[in-house]
């Protein structure tokens, strides 16, 4: 639990969900959450403990800046993962916060002792690598949903529980996917594009029948999901993975938008598209006038880091001679529009049409 914190004492915490579960799989540690038992918010304030709003009781600890959450239970009170009406009494127990999280892997708790506290069989659980829900309100929160499915594209060896599966398809059924914020399903996609398996967070939303309420306009299939997974084994960063996962989607930028992603992943999502089509994709240096177009049409010059990535993205999907590109795009770069522009002075109007020709000239003897 390492160093004694002062400010700790006398107070009932605990170290609970992932950070637990990671240790026990002995994962590389990585943020800590806190649950603190029995005490009221003003116990916490005296301690100089920081809140930091939410809907629920948050605090920081003054010297570790760790975020420790006072015990609670919630109950269903509207639709959608917001519709919850939260309960921080000082009679909530350990237990009853446990029971209200998502998976039996995730709910776990560690005292200051060390002494593991599994009421839900989380444990057990783990190893029998399972994805097991804790209780029947799984069904009540679409979130849950969307980090069954993350989890399971995370840990590649565990199976998804049978009941669970139920579950989740009763979610879908009732209608509470429908409710998910796009905000929420970017966050989750982030994390399920960057783990360990991408296309199973996409095969267990299809499976329940909630990728298509939850990402419409998405044309996903296996061979889709094969292609994402090469483009997480080739280390490629998130927008180009969301790049690939879209390359065959009808809008692929409109899917972009509806989950609103940032504008790298929608413009990677519109131009992956337009380098697939070209005819200079497979030979630029025999398509010189195409590969000069494409070029211009994704602004290569100014964004040479974003074209890089794009071409990376494509290779995932077909054979690209990259250092063609990436040479041609340098012999393009390398004319000197300043001092072609310098002998239209008296005639502005040809400039653009002048610099143009300069560098089809270079690529044509580059080529």
């Amino acid at each position: 639990m390492g160093h004694p914190d002062p400010v700790l004492d006398g107070l009932d915490v605990y170290v609970v969900g992932g950070a637990v579960r990671d240790a026990l799989l002995d994962l590389p540690a990585g943020d800590r959450d806190w649950v603190v038992v029995g005490a009221r918010p003003e116990d916490l304030a005296a301690r100089g403990f920081v809140p930091v709003g939410g809907d629920f009781p948050v605090f920081l600890n003054p010297r570790t800046k760790e975020e420790f959450a006072l015990a609670r239970t919630e109950r269903k009170s509207g639709r959608g993962y917001k519709g919850f009406t939260f309960y921080t009494g000082t009679d909530v127990t350990l237990a009853d916060d446990l029971q209200r999280r998502d998976l039996t892997i995730n709910a776990m708790a560690v005292d200051r002792q060390g002494c593991l506290h599994d009421p839900l069989n989380g444990l057990a659980d783990l190893q029998a690598r399972l994805l097991r829900h804790v209780g029947t309100a799984f069904s009540e929160d679409p979130v849950r949903l969307l980090r069954l499915a993350r989890f399971a594209a995370r840990f590649t060896q565990f199976q998804v529980a049978d009941d669970t599966w139920a579950l989740a398809r009763a979610l879908v059924e009732q209608g509470e996917v429908d409710e998910l914020v796009p905000e929420r399903v970017y966050m989750e996609l982030v994390k399920g594009l960057a783990a360990a398996r991408p296309a199973r967070m996409f095969e267990i939303l299809r499976e329940v029948g909630a990728l298509a309420r939850v990402m419409p306009g998405l044309t996903y299939t296996d061979a889709i999901g094969e292609r994402v997974q090469t483009a997480c084994d080739r280390g490629l960063p998130l927008p180009g993975r969301f790049a690939v996962l879209c390359h065959l989607s009808r809008k692929p930028a409109d899917v972009a938008e509806q989950i609103r992603a940032p504008s790298e992943w929608r413009d990677q999502a519109r131009l992956l598209p337009l380098l697939l089509d070209s005819v200079a994709l497979p030979n630029p240096r025999a398509q010189v006038e195409p590969a000069l177009a494409l070029m211009e049409q994704l602004d290569a010059l100014r964004k040479p880091a974003r074209f890089a990535e794009l071409l990376a993205a494509a290779a995932c999907l077909q054979e690209v001679p990259v250092d063609d590109w990436e040479y041609l795009r340098h012999v393009m770069a390398a004319v000197d529009a300043g001092a072609v522009a310098a002998q239209y002075k008296s005639d502005p109007s040809q400039i653009r049409d002048a610099v143009r020709a300069a560098r089809l000239q270079a690529m044509h003897s580059a080529a």
